[in-house]
């Protein structure tokens, strides 16, 4: 067993600083935490919870007179705590000048040293854009003097997922061809109507013509477009079957893959008869060890798997999904997704390192389609995907039309979309609010919709409904929730770092079988086997995680609820939110059948989401892809 936390509370003791933050330490830096630490005290900052006063301190004890506001140790974790905290509110960068504004308020009085130590140490990365504005014009003949650009740093690993993310979405919009022609793409989506029963409309059918023609597509939609979703998926498998490109389906986590694959309900295989009958037919790790035969283009793709075989180390032919995956399986092959059409279906929760890994396992001329909804929040991570590919007008935008009747859940989303926290007629029981005059009210409250109210009132299973918070602390926050759950559904010793066999967990990180966001219940494995298990939605053998991935998961954060749904949901709102529109909105469309609104927060909500109309971001995403 590694010394590394014993060697490193030694270090924090000579310091001056509790020794309780040397496991926290060892988990951010790594073993060498205590070498690093004694070398540059400011390394405390890599913990959130420590200020740049405290580190001051520490510095100052471990320094004596050599500790100076000016020292480029301590100006390069400044920095670096700038850019963690844009980082942790989903920016990807920050400008340099309000970069410096943020230092010079923690006692740098020069920030350019500090930047420069940062850059040179490599944690940090500077990227010049010039602005959208600048006059490209000749006066006189002469050629105009060229603007200063705008700079921004970003942490590295941030920074290059964007780049990386901007120009791969370059690549497949430069390298794409249309898979069919206008004509024969509107055939093909007639076609897929027929086959599968059901009138689409021409607003449908125009979106599904776009992905066919162009290589990155927005499709957006709102609350109520299921029925638009599911024919301009069944339109996309006809034309993916049609043309031999194949198409592959893929949601965040394993919780929207199943409620995606129970609105489908089958269409896939029904517009296109070849589909493979196993949910998103993804070959397992390992499946993919050479090149991909598809064309991206059509024509005979594939050919020459039956002769050759994939005995003889031949990638697996194109074919057409019949239902979603969840993403993280989609991409676990390790080599090029076999399909000439990707769709990622609740694409808002996508953040630019995992969008960089989808879009870096499409090959050349893939059709990568991004079905979101652009009244949710964006991801918990940093980014803005959806927006910003949306606003580099390289790619194809289009819309899905919502249902003309859309329900109590697709009315109340609406309202909420426009401001508007109202009260909806839902005579089946929809939607419930349930007031609560505190936290330790609304807690129970959530508690008893869970294990009996709605289970009882509307036959959803208990396991098929998820608690959903506003807030991580306070008496009606996920972690109070959880506690509560936890006694009431599944007590136990806590065996495993707190949690038993038969707990519902949140997996925090993604490995073999599993994404992070992803929520099951904790199983015990095949005797002789100590690992945990989980048992994930969609059926399936339990797969083996890492326990450092485990948390609670009876209650979740909205952030870690989004990119996902359940048949119910028990939307958490504490004294403690403040919320925004997109926050609210968010919660309230987890569920797909029910939800239930626990609502403590009081008037301030309702102003929240009326007021509060979105979270800002700083990216550079767009200008990413329009550099190319």
């Amino acid at each position: 067993m590694s010394d590394a936390p014993e060697r490193t509370a030694a270090v924090l003791a000579g310091m001056g600083a509790p020794e309780s933050l040397a496991g926290p330490l060892v988990g951010a830096l790594g073993p060498g935490a205590a070498e690093e630490l004694a070398a540059d005290p400011w390394r405390l900052l890599a913990l959130p919870a420590v200020t740049p006063e405290q580190a001051d301190f520490c510095a100052r004890r471990a320094l004596g007179e050599a500790a100076a506001p000016d020292d480029p140790r301590r100006g390069r974790a400044l920095v670096g705590r700038a850019l963690a905290a844009a980082v942790r509110e989903g920016s990807t960068a920050v400008d340099e000048r309000e970069l410096g504004r943020a230092l010079r308020g923690m006692r740098v009085a020069d920030p350019r040293p500090a930047v420069e130590a940062a850059l040179d140490d490599g944690s940090a990365m500077v990227f010049e854009v010039f602005p959208e504005d600048a006059d490209d014009g000749f006066e006189d003949g002469e050629a105009p003097e060229m603007p200063d650009p705008d700079r921004f740093l970003a942490p590295t690993r941030v920074g290059l997922a964007e780049q990386e993310l901007g120009e791969g979405l370059a690549r497949l919009i430069g390298t794409s061809e249309p898979i069919m022609d206008p004509a024969t793409a509107s055939e093909t989506a007639e076609a897929a109507a027929e086959r599968i029963g059901e009138e689409v409309g021409p607003q449908t059918s125009a979106a599904a013509i776009a992905a066919i023609m162009r290589g990155v597509t927005v499709l957006r939609h709102g609350p109520a477009a299921g029925a638009a979703v599911r024919h301009t998926l069944a339109c996309l498998a006809a034309a993916a079957e049609d043309s031999g490109v194949g198409l592959a389906v893929a949601s965040p986590t394993a919780q929207s893959a199943a409620v995606l694959d129970g609105l489908l309900g089958g269409a896939l295989a029904a517009a296109a008869p070849s589909a493979a009958p196993g949910p998103g037919a993804v070959p397992g790790p390992g499946a993919v060890s050479g090149p991909d035969v598809r064309a991206a283009g059509g024509g005979d793709a594939g050919h020459g798997a039956e002769e050759d075989g994939e005995a003889a180390g031949a990638a697996p032919s194109p074919v057409v999904a019949a239902g979603a995956v969840p993403l993280g399986r989609l991409l676990e092959a390790g080599g090029p997704v076999p399909a000439g059409i990707v769709v990622v279906s609740d694409a808002m929760a996508l953040d630019v390192e995992r969008a960089a890994a989808l879009v870096e396992a499409c090959e050349d001329g893939t059709h990568l389609v991004l079905l979101a909804d652009p009244a949710e929040a964006p991801s918990a991570r940093p980014g803005h995907v959806v927006r910003d590919v949306a606003e580099s007008r390289m790619a194809a935008v289009a819309d899905l039309p919502d249902a003309p009747s859309p329900g109590p859940l697709g009315e109340l989303a609406a309202a909420v979309a426009g401001g508007d926290l109202a009260r909806v007629e839902a005579p089946d029981r929809e939607v419930v609010l349930v007031p609560a005059s505190s936290g330790a009210e609304a807690a129970h409250r959530a508690v008893q919709l869970v294990g009996d109210s709605i289970p009882r009132a509307l036959g959803i299973p208990a396991e098929q409904v998820q608690i959903v918070a506003a807030t991580r602390g306070g008496e009606a926050g996920a972690d109070a929730l959880n506690r509560a759950c936890k006694e009431r559904f599944n007590p136990g010793p806590g065996a495993l770092g707190g949690l038993d066999a038969g707990d519902r967990v949140l997996l925090s990180g993604g490995g073999p079988g599993y994404s992070a966001g992803d929520v099951g219940y904790l199983r015990t494995g095949p005797e002789g086997d100590a690992r945990p298990f989980v048992e994930l939605a969609g059926g399936g053998a339990p797969v083996p995680v890492d326990p450092a991935h485990l948390r609670p998961g009876w209650a979740v954060t909205v952030a870690a609820a989004h990119g996902s749904r359940w048949p119910g949901a028990v939307a958490v709102f504490g004294p403690e939110t403040r919320g925004s529109r997109p926050q609210v909105y968010t919660a309230l469309t987890r569920g797909v059948r029910h939800v239930s609104i626990v609502h403590a927060a009081g008037p301030e909500l309702a102003e929240a989401v009326k007021e509060k109309t979105s979270l800002p971001r700083t990216t550079r995403l767009r200008d990413v892809i329009r550099e190319g």
